[in-house]
């Protein structure tokens, strides 16, 4: 498998073989190739005639490649607030830990700048200052990340804990005798069942 259809198959959500996947839309985009007018080939696979245009004109400019489904993101973004803005966002939070509808209070009142606390929030999580657990109360700064021990296969780490437990003596112990009584003293200084013993087992974690 080349890389392409590798690219193809992991980019994939449905069946390889599906239509209207990677692999359908090649298989559209080849019936074009072999002189089938376009809007034919798009009627036989419920398609509109636009739809299959543009993926045979991505063939035709990125080979299989061009024929992978494409991210929504848009490639700009002009409406986003600005840098400066956005580090103005983040020095107010990381000196005041206020959340994002005092922090809108806060740009109106100090610096003139309004914002919706909807967009101070997407601010804050594009950040990483959303959870005021990760920054540190004294000064804001970001804590140190959380390092969890993880491994690949289990019995690779093994946790082991002890455990004693008492014995019950022979002829039973102070419940049978009772509190403080001179029979439940002597059952504790003789017989097997004296003492304690340490109970050990294992468990693999992964």
């Amino acid at each position: 498998m080349n890389a392409a259809a590798e690219s193809r198959s992991a980019t994939s959500r449905g069946h390889g073989n599906a239509p209207l996947t990677p692999e359908g839309r090649l298989r559209l985009c080849l019936r074009i190739d072999a002189g089938r007018p376009i809007a034919h080939v798009a009627a036989e696979a419920g398609l509109s005639r636009r739809c299959l245009a543009k993926w045979y004109a991505r063939w035709r400019a990125h080979g299989e490649n061009g024929l992978l489904d494409h991210s929504s993101r848009p490639a700009t973004s002009p409406a986003r607030t600005p840098e400066d803005i956005a580090d103005l966002v983040e020095a107010l939070r990381r000196q005041t830990k206020h959340g994002p509808a005092r922090l809108t209070a806060d740009l109106q009142r100090l610096h003139g700048v309004t914002l919706a606390p909807a967009t101070v929030h997407r601010i804050l999580v594009r950040r990483g200052l959303n959870r005021l657990r990760d920054l540190d109360p004294p000064t804001g700064e970001q804590l140190r990340e959380v390092i969890r021990y993880e491994h690949d296969r289990v019995g690779d780490m093994v946790h082991v804990d002890v455990k004693k437990l008492g014995r019950i003596p022979t002829g039973g112990g102070w419940r049978m005798h009772g509190v403080g009584t001179e029979s439940a003293r002597a059952s504790k200084r003789t017989g097997p069942g004296t003492g304690k013993v340490g109970y050990t087992y294992l468990s693999a974690c992964v």
